[in-house]
């Protein structure tokens, strides 16, 4: 990782970003040699990445081809725009995140308890407020849809919250941030100050 002030190695931050996020990309390897990118709803959970699918489809055939996969999940937080720097320098406009990236295996599950299990893990991370009469491996809706793991094997993740820049350069963006009041600016200000507060 190039910029290593980024680098996020705390596995409790990591498990954060994934299960905040409900689409993640998935990259297979096409049969025309070609990366082939899905976007896909998932769930994090058991150390492993799991969605649904079709039971046929481009993605699927390529990973019972070619089982090694990349997984990818990013939060865009605030765009730093030309306001953010008095030069008005394009080269400098920024966009602040946080990310994740998973190299592993993915493997179709075949145990329907397994199987029922990850679709429950699913549901609860898309709508935790609705309460749902949970699958179990008798129910016949499992045999409508494939279920695939990602055992992750390699995870790198970064934030770039301004890290390594100078406190007069970072007090200033977070003000500006705080009084452009966009959607996610006062999030990004406080994701900014808890970072800070860890260096």
């Amino acid at each position: 990782m190039r910029r290593k002030q980024c680098q996020i190695t705390d596995p409790e931050h990591i498990s954060r970003i994934l299960s905040s996020c409900t689409i993640g990309r998935l990259a297979t390897l096409g049969a025309d040699g070609y990366p082939y990118i899905t976007p896909v709803n998932f769930v994090w959970s058991q150390e492993a990445i799991y969605f649904h699918t079709a039971p046929a489809g481009e993605k699927l055939d390529n990973m019972q081809r070619a089982p090694k996969v990349c997984f990818e999940v990013d939060i865009p937080l605030s765009y730093l725009d030309l306001g953010s720097n008095p030069q008005a320098n394009p080269c400098r406009l920024h966009q602040l995140y946080h990310c994740v990236i998973i190299r592993g295996n993915a493997e179709l599950i075949e145990d329907p308890e397994e199987k029922a299990t990850a679709l429950n893990a699913l549901v609860r991370a898309h709508e935790p407020e609705v309460d749902f009469p949970p699958l179990t491996a008798k129910t016949p809706a499992l045999a409508a849809c494939a279920v695939v793991k990602v055992q992750a094997e390699h995870i790198s993740a970064k934030s770039d919250l301004l890290q390594g820049k100078d406190a007069k350069v970072v007090a200033g963006i977070s003000n500006y941030l705080l009084s452009r009041g966009q959607e996610t600016d006062l999030q990004t200000v406080k994701a900014i100050e808890s970072m800070q507060n860890k260096d």
